[in-house]
């Protein structure tokens, strides 16, 4: 009898346990695990009551004994899964290859345990059954002490390293297991198969109640599995149902055989008088129900809350003030104390790239970088709220929300741009539940709308307090600098239309004269002579040039710059301007690859200016390469365009000035450095010269490596 209702009650403890954990989230894997772990529980318990007892049968006790050696397997190695899950809770733990090897030799090991390799017969010993081992006893044995022990294994070393309700969670599942660790051996291992005593087989089940009643105990009390709310409840509801079949039953009694003289087994008595009191007791369920929910709260539910209130306070402190970080602060409070969080902080995002952090005193700050991170994370997994130990994680993330004590994040979000989070700290009493989560998803849009209308509040503060010193001093600044500009720029190209008029005149007659000496006009010329007089045409050459680049720079600025086109063999006009930079580009140890086209077609351009252009991009070419090194100059026709380049090995243009390469009087900083005698018009002239004829520039170039500069032009119509 003993034995009968111990099975009974286990088995009943067992099953709704585990059907209550596997309902209650049946998408997490340490739900589905436990309840594998318990349904195998009870089956053990059912099998091992055939085989003990006035219900044991010789014929059918081999079998059942079997299933128990089976479901004890199962168990063991579902016991060794729950226990890496309670620790880390990691989703994917059996797609592991080590895990699927486990599963893989537990098959193999349940395989045995069915067949007669582990038990190959029962020998009858005046009323006791006892198995008997068949060779594969050791592998069964190896297995379960294997299992159980690095299960022990892991929830010490586990403990140790806890806090807090992690700790709570190992300290009773390890209670749970000493039973089954020291005595379930024993009686149902050492003395049935070595000194053939089955006398004491009836207590494995007892062993199975108690680990499952301390499962249940960290369930209800610690958290575990997040069922808290729902065994309360039907513990509540048990109290209610039993309450009132005592009354019933007490009622029943007293009215039919005291107060009536009825007998208890009298339909005329008892009948009519049950109906009344069922009707009296559906009156009172409801008051007794209330009164057991508060019993079962104050027991096992001390942070429980109305969500109806919280919603009420939480509006009044978002509308409390519209001043940023006091509101973050008046906010966080709340939320940290009604889900018993040990701190809640917000971390905000500011449009001039800073953030603002505020929440309960002492709170841990969030840095920028960290937050970054989990933008990215977000972004990714698309998770409304991260909570430890129940979202499924990467690493990085959770060793971050270790490392700042977090138990729960909240992201923040308008219109798919991450504008924050909500931090809460560890739970103070056990874990946050699926209901803090719904919680904190329904506020979740009422704190992003106060957030930004603090934000913009605290920006138009911000604005009008500087704004209008702000405009004056700015607009007084710019009258300045405009007056100031505008005089120098009208000084600029008064000194510039003058200094060109006064300097070409007199170059041109340098020149001419230079010329006349070396062709010997005033007598023979020697070697030596002749080379510094080619350095001096070379020279007033260029000087010339950048006179007529400045006359042009200054008509360009008063509205006189125009373009006189004619037709020009534009292959010989590139010769011409080469051979005239050969003296120059030779004593670099350069030289110029040319290899002028034949047949070239004839395009109305004005001769001056695009020979200008060709000089400046030559002439740029031999001053920014490195010695000894080839100038590609190219000339060409593609489609219905010419197309003219002239590409170096030089210092080329750093990448953040090519912007503004081609404006007036801009260089390049490393320009400046190689040639500090340089203008900075001759691009801006070449762009200029280039469009007007409706052309397009080319230009690429990679610092340390060379550029390419060139123009488009194209071609007449036939």
């Amino acid at each position: 009898m003993i034995e009968t209702l111990i099975v009974i009650a286990g088995t009943i403890i067992s099953f709704l346990i585990g059907l209550f954990v596997l309902t209650r989230n049946p998408k997490q894997l340490i739900n589905r695990v436990y309840a594998v772990m318990t349904l195998s529980f009870v089956v053990l318990m059912v099998a091992n009551s055939f085989t003990i007892g006035d219900n044991a049968n010789p014929a059918n006790s081999l079998f059942f004994m079997r299933i128990v050696i089976a479901a004890t397997t199962v168990t063991l190695t579902a016991l060794y899964f729950l226990v890496c899950l309670v620790r880390s809770n990691d989703q994917k733990i059996l797609r592991r290859p080590k895990n699927r090897l486990v599963l893989f030799l537990t098959l193999v090991v349940v395989a045995l345990d069915l067949s007669p390799a582990v038990f190959a017969g029962m020998d009858i010993q005046g009323i006791q059954i006892i198995p008997i081992p068949g060779f594969g006893l050791p592998f069964f044995a190896l297995h379960s002490l294997f299992f159980l022990a690095t299960s022990i294994w892991i929830l010490f070393r586990s403990l140790v390293k806890a806090k807090g309700l992690k700790r709570s969670q190992y300290v009773s599942i390890l209670i749970g297991l000493i039973p089954v660790l020291l005595f379930a051996p024993i009686t149902s291992f050492v003395l049935p198969v070595i000194n053939h005593q089955a006398d004491l087989i009836f207590l494995t089940p007892l062993y199975i109640v108690f680990f499952v009643a301390m499962v249940a105990y960290a369930m209800v009390r610690h958290g575990l599995f997040d069922i808290k709310q729902a065994a309360t409840r039907t513990f509540a509801y048990i109290l209610t149902l039993l309450t009132l079949s005592i009354i019933y039953y007490f009622l029943a009694y007293i009215i039919s055989n005291i107060i009536l003289g009825a007998r208890a087994d009298t339909s005329f008595a008892v009948s009519p008088i049950s109906i009344i009191i069922a009707l009296v007791l559906a009156f009172i369920f409801q008051p007794i129900k209330k009164f057991f929910d508060k019993v079962t709260n104050k027991l096992f539910y001390k942070d429980s809350y109305n969500s109806d209130d919280f919603f009420a306070r939480l509006n009044q402190k978002l509308i409390s003030t519209t001043e940023l970080r006091k509101l973050l602060q008046v906010v966080a409070n709340e939320i940290g104390e009604t889900l018993k969080a040990e701190q809640a902080f917000f971390f905000i995002y500011s449009d001039n790239g800073h953030y603002t952090s505020a929440g309960t005193s002492r709170h841990k700050q969030l840095p920028k970088a960290d937050a970054l991170m989990m933008n990215e994370y977000i972004s990714a997994s698309g998770q409304d709220v991260i909570v430890t130990n129940i979202t499924e994680t990467t690493a990085t993330v959770r060793r971050m929300m270790v490392s700042h004590r977090l138990g729960l994040i909240l992201p923040l979000v308008k219109d798919d741009i991450i504008i924050g989070y909500l931090c809460l700290g560890e739970h103070r009493a056990s874990r946050y539940t699926s209901k803090d989560i719904k919680v904190l998803e329904t506020v979740a849009d009422a704190l992003v709308i106060a957030i930004q209308n603090a934000l913009s509040v605290q920006e138009v503060r911000d604005l009008n307090a500087t704004l209008q010193q702000r405009i004056a001093e700015a607009t007084k600044e710019l009258r300045a600098s405009n007056n100031q500009l505008k005089r120098l720029d009208e000084a600029k190209d008064e000194f510039i239309s003058m200094a060109s008029h006064q300097l070409r005149t007199p170059l041109t007659s340098v020149k001419g004269y230079i010329s006349m000496v070396l062709e010997g006009d005033v007598g023979k010329v020697t070697g030596e002579q002749r080379k510094m007089l080619h350095e001096a045409f070379n020279s007033s050459e260029r000087m010339v040039h950048l006179i007529n680049d400045f006359l042009n720079v200054s008509r360009l600025q008063t509205g006189k710059f125009t373009i006189e086109a004619r037709p020009v063999n534009l292959a010989k006009l590139v010769e011409q301007e080469l051979d005239s930079l050969q003296t120059s580009v030779e004593s670099r140890g350069m030289k110029f690859a040319y290899k002028m086209p034949k047949n070239f077609p004839e395009v109305n351009v004005d001769e001056s200016k695009i020979s200008q252009v060709i000089m400046n991009f030559a002439d740029n070419a031999m001053y920014y390469s490195r010695e000894n090194s080839t100038i590609n100059v190219k000339l060409a026709v593609e489609g219905d365009e010419i197309v003219f380049t002239v590409k170096d090995t030089g210092i080329g243009v750093p990448k953040e000035d090519q912007a503004r390469l081609f404006t007036k009087f801009y260089r390049a900083s490393n320009a400046r450095t190689q040639r500090p005698d340089g203008t900075g018009v001759g691009l801006f002239l070449a762009k200029k010269v280039v469009d007007a004829h409706g052309g397009q520039i080319i230009f690429e170039s990679v610092e340390n490596k060379g550029s390419t500069f060139g123009f488009r032009l194209k071609l007449p119509k036939a």
